[in-house]
């Protein structure tokens, strides 16, 4: 994926089960940081509820995220 905007809403490229996270979950980018040695740049994302209450905020790199698509429907899961 190229660099996502900001606020842009995302879909997690793998599972982060640290945080009880699946591939295919939604997130908010809320901010892009430069990587302190030169490496990947940071996404960091905001992960939600299905009411919109904040539950995590983690970093990752546009390596583990994709962009939504209109052919695709959200669903909800329980933690």
């Amino acid at each position: 994926m190229n660099k996502p905007a900001l606020y842009e809403r995302v879909a997690l490229s793998r599972d982060f089960e640290e945080h009880g996270l699946k591939r295919g979950d939604v997130a908010t980018v809320v901010e892009i940081a430069p990587h302190p040695s030169g490496g990947p740049e940071g996404i960091v994302l905001e992960i939600s509820n299905a009411l919109g209450d904040s539950l995590h905020v983690v970093i990752v790199t546009c390596a583990d995220v994709e962009s939504l698509r209109a052919n695709e429907i959200l669903a909800v899961r329980a933690l």
